[in-house]
């Protein structure tokens, strides 16, 4: 597995616990989430 892939893979994670914690909102994590799969090129998302 790529670095990259690594780093993306924990920024969701994070992206995530936020999440849960309500820190954030659906409509936020939904726009992190792909401002974040475009900035490491990810195409698709298989865990949503």
């Amino acid at each position: 597995m790529s670095r990259k892939l690594i780093r993306y893979s924990m920024q969701i994670a994070m992206l995530k616990q936020l999440l849960a914690l309500s820190l954030i909102t659906e409509k936020e994590f939904t726009l992190i989430k792909n401002k974040t799969m475009k900035e490491y090129d990810v195409v698709s998302d298989l865990t949503s």
